[in-house]
């Protein structure tokens, strides 16, 4: 039987092995990559990055949907809930992939998340950053919406991101310039829809 102090040490060197085989966000942004007890989690239900990006789609991010995910969900929402769906997928100790981000963006809107509550696990997963650039460009594009209102207010303040590293905030967002009435710019924030996140719950 392996003791406890050899199944840590082995989770420290996988996680330290799969850092350096691809920069995470963490490195892109210039600081130090944490162990993510999310993201350990996330792994422990056999959902890698990849898995993250296809889990976001089954719960209802079409726009980010290759149509070749499977039926069955990969998690249940109560093995993974939306709002920890959505910071594994902008954890800093993930992978970096601003496709991965981009996902994380859609989902953190999704139908029931609590500002509140992600704010707070944003600041254990040390995901503030991401976070807060997601949430400032949801304000910017939904000023009326008052979930990004009480998200920015909720989250610590930080300094802006590096330059360049995190997706434009029009990356997070459908844009058109055609409507029923006629040509016009209509601009759509991405999130779940909700009839196919409720279909997906237990």
């Amino acid at each position: 039987m392996r003791s406890g102090e050899n199944v840590y040490f082995e989770a420290i060197c996988g996680h330290v092995s799969a850092a350096m085989e691809s920069p995470t966000l963490a490195a892109k942004l210039g600081t130090t990559t944490h162990l993510s007890p999310l993201l350990r989690k996330a792994r422990r239900l056999g959902l890698g990055p990849r898995e993250l990006e296809i889990l976001a789609a089954q719960r209802g991010c079409r726009h980010y949907s290759n149509g070749t995910e499977p039926e069955q969900p990969l998690a249940s929402e109560s093995e993974l809930s939306n709002e920890e769906l959505a910071l594994a997928l902008l954890s800093t100790a993930l992978r970096y992939d601003p496709h991965s981000i981009r996902c994380g963006a859609a989902m953190l809107s999704a139908p029931g998340n609590d500002p509140r509550r992600l704010a707070r696990m944003a600041v254990m997963e040390r995901c503030v950053a991401p976070v807060r650039h997601v949430a400032e460009a949801g304000q910017r594009f939904e000023p009326q919406n008052p979930f990004w209102k009480e998200l920015v207010a909720a989250l610590p303040v930080v300094p802006p991101p590096k330059s360049g590293v995190l997706p434009h905030p029009t990356r997070f967002v459908a844009m058109t310039g055609f409507t029923r009435q006629g040509s016009g710019l209509v601009v759509e924030w991405q999130r779940p829809t909700a009839t196919q996140t409720k279909r997906r719950r237990d």
